[in-house]
């Protein structure tokens, strides 16, 4: 005895809606149909259930619907603010959103290729840390502050403009003697411009800087101990640090209180990125914001457009900068 399936079809939502199986079919696939005969099937599908069955729909148009982003981690607030905001950005355009989490492992990331070319995904967003990382050509793919080639689009926020405003803004509110700490993969990226900018506006006001860069392996000890060794008596031979990023700065405030310092009175503080505390909304720090909405619409815009014959292998946008309390403003 054959028992009919409780799960509606296509044909049921004809039946439904009163129109031809053809016009269901140019509903659900996006094509042109006339309102009236759009509204019909989409209420007969609501009221009878019907899901689209949008892997099937994506084996006969080689499409998945679904977009990879390849993030290091979403911990830190700044990665997950931009995992949201191309999850956003990719839904308002019936997408899908495929979040790789990678430990900054570069085989894991080199397996997020892989899938691409197996045809699981139509394209990757990638925050990457392998020097090495293998992408094809053809391979639908768009770099966050990594630049792999001319063939692979890579979007950005204006990092060097970013750092000589932070130069420029401790100067402006009376720093004279500045440094510059950062501390981030070995990886090249568009991120170093950072501190290039921040040297370089110091150097066209003529005052004196210092800069501590270390990997993400060493930790802030060793920040803390330059700090201690900078404060012979008690007062610090600097009087303005410019961090990498805002996770950095915070760490750095906090020990500068430890140390006795009084944040910004003694000693002003501003970080990079723009994150802000759950809930309250507050920012951490004075900080150059990075504008992550824009950035996550560039990438998705970038990776779906149809023409990919004349891609531009970088796009830069404007950041802001922002008082948050470590700065006196």
């Amino acid at each position: 005895m054959k028992v009919k399936s409780s799960t509606p079809t296509m044909k049921d939502v004809a039946r439904e809606a009163g129109v031809a199986l053809g016009t269901v079919s140019k509903v659900f696939n996006d094509l042109p149909v006339g309102e009236s005969y759009r509204l019909r099937v989409e209420q007969a599908a609501q009221k009878l259930g019907y899901q689209v069955n949008s892997y099937a729909r994506g084996l006969r148009s080689s499409k998945t619907g679904t977009v990879s982003l390849i993030l290091p981690n979403v911990t830190d607030p700044f990665f997950s603010f931009m995992a949201e905001n191309v999850c956003l950005a990719l839904s308002r355009r019936n997408y899908r959103m495929l979040l790789t989490v990678t430990g900054s492992n570069p085989s894991f990331e080199q397996q997020c290729i892989r899938m691409v070319e197996q045809n699981k995904v139509d394209g990757i967003i990638g925050l990457t840390y392998n020097p090495l990382l293998q992408v094809n050509d053809n391979t639908p793919f768009v770099s966050i502050d990594r630049n792999f080639s001319a063939a692979v689009p890579c979007v950005s926020s204006d990092n060097y403009a970013g750092g000589q405003v932070a130069a420029e803004k401790l100067i402006e509110l009376g720093c004279r003697r500045l440094l510059f700490f950062r501390i981030g993969s070995d990886v090249a990226g568009e991120a170093d411009k950072r501190g290039v900018g921040f040297q370089a506006a110091c150097d066209l006001r003529g005052v004196e800087h210092r800069s501590v860069v270390l990997n993400d392996r060493d930790g802030y000890g060793p920040f803390r101990e330059y700090l201690q060794e900078h404060m012979p008596g008690g007062t610090p031979d600097f009087d303005g640090i410019f961090c990498n990023t805002d996770r950095l700065a915070t760490a750095m405030i906090d020990i500068l209180r430890q140390l006795g310092q009084r944040v910004p009175e003694d000693v002003q503080v501003i970080g990079f990125d723009g994150i802000r505390h759950f809930g309250s909304g507050s920012l951490y720090c004075s900080t150059i914001a990075q504008p992550v909405p824009q950035l996550a619409e560039a990438c998705v815009d970038t990776l779906l457009r149809e023409d990919r014959s004349n891609l531009p292998s970088l796009i830069c946008l404007p950041v802001s900068y922002i008082p948050g309390g470590t700065t006196r403003d």
